[in-house]
């Protein structure tokens, strides 16, 4: 597993198709649709952001969770690319280019996604090098040389 996100080839995958959607909003056609230009870069940058956040986190259940959002952000995506074609601000060629793309990042998105569900890993904050909070205030509590008397009973 990358040690960064940026080291994952979905990612990278998703910043390419982050410049091309820029590109392609640059159009004078596109670009004077502000909501529709807005809203597709912002979902562009929704995958990106999604699979960085989710990478952050350091647990795959929560990992898993962000690369379904990424997922669906990609999904939006794509529908926004036909909206685009069809008010004729993008050419046959870019829809399918970015089409093409698009669906190549949803595919590894669900792939990694297979992948992490069926791993035994748990994510780096799960990892036995890290100490759980109880063991953090148990060491609290020595070095205080407080006592638990929690559950003891007074007389």
């Amino acid at each position: 597993m990358p040690k960064v996100f940026e080291e994952l080839e979905v990612w990278q995958s998703t910043m390419v198709l982050v410049k091309t959607i820029y590109s392609l909003t640059k159009n004078e056609n596109f670009n004077r649709d502000f909501s529709l230009t807005d809203q597709i870069r912002r979902a562009s940058i929704s995958v990106l952001s999604n699979i960085a956040e989710g990478f952050e986190r350091g647990s795959n259940a929560e990992f898993i969770h962000f690369l379904y959002i990424a997922k669906g952000s990609c999904g939006e995506v794509r529908s926004q690319l036909y909206v685009a074609y069809e008010l004729n601000y993008i050419s046959k060629e870019d829809i399918h280019k970015c089409l093409e793309i698009c669906k190549d990042i949803s595919g590894q998105l669900s792939g990694f996604i297979t992948y992490l569900k069926g791993s035994r890993m748990k994510g780096e904050k799960f990892k036995t090098g890290n100490k759980s909070r109880r063991n953090d205030l148990e060491e609290i509590m020595k070095e205080f040389k407080i006592q638990s008397s929690k559950f003891k009973e007074e007389d």
